[in-house]
């Protein structure tokens, strides 16, 4: 007979693994880094929505950053699948380091306004660059008031990108 855990028990549970795995990696992997995972306290649709985050800061934070933070995503994916994190419940968990996904964040919202203003004047679409699936939805979310584009996701896999398409022709 399986117990079914109450979702605070599973939050908890996954907290306690995740902690483990990650104080193994930076121990095993000789990285000088400390880690903290904690509970957030941010809400709404913005990328500290997560509502677990583990943070690492310490001397080897720039390796974590490097090529856009490839070793702090691909940490990220390492250890939610290790840990059994069902698929539908990633968007909860947030890997960060140093404030980079704030700073990034910030940075996508901008490009992404850039890129509709272009699009918008030149009234062809506006091809970004492929990026994750929770980079594409700060694009989204950066877009969806404005009226004169609409956006999309094509591709797929590691090639999958946000197109900014104008509503109108320029003038």
């Amino acid at each position: 007979m399986t117990t079914q855990l109450s979702p605070e028990q599973a939050e908890s549970n996954y907290l306690a693994r995740i902690g483990s795995l990650v104080g193994e990696i930076i121990h095993y992997g000789g990285f000088d880094l400390k880690s903290t995972v904690r509970k957030s306290n941010a809400t709404g649709e913005g990328p500290d929505a997560a509502e677990i985050v583990v943070n690492f800061e310490g001397p080897d934070s720039d390796l974590l950053l490097e090529k856009n933070a490839a070793l702090l995503d691909a940490l990220e994916y390492v250890v939610l699948k290790a840990v059994r994190v069902d698929d539908e419940l990633n968007g909860r968990f947030s890997f960060d380091c140093d404030g980079w996904r704030q700073v990034r964040a910030e940075e996508l919202k901008l490009t992404a306004l850039m890129a509709a203003k272009q699009a918008i004047e030149t009234g062809s679409p506006f091809h970004l660059t492929p990026m994750n699936s929770r980079e594409r939805r700060i694009v989204h979310l950066a877009l969806k008031e404005e009226t004169a584009v609409r956006t999309m996701s094509e591709g797929s896999g590691p090639s999958r990108k946000v197109v900014i398409y104008p509503t109108t022709s320029p003038s």
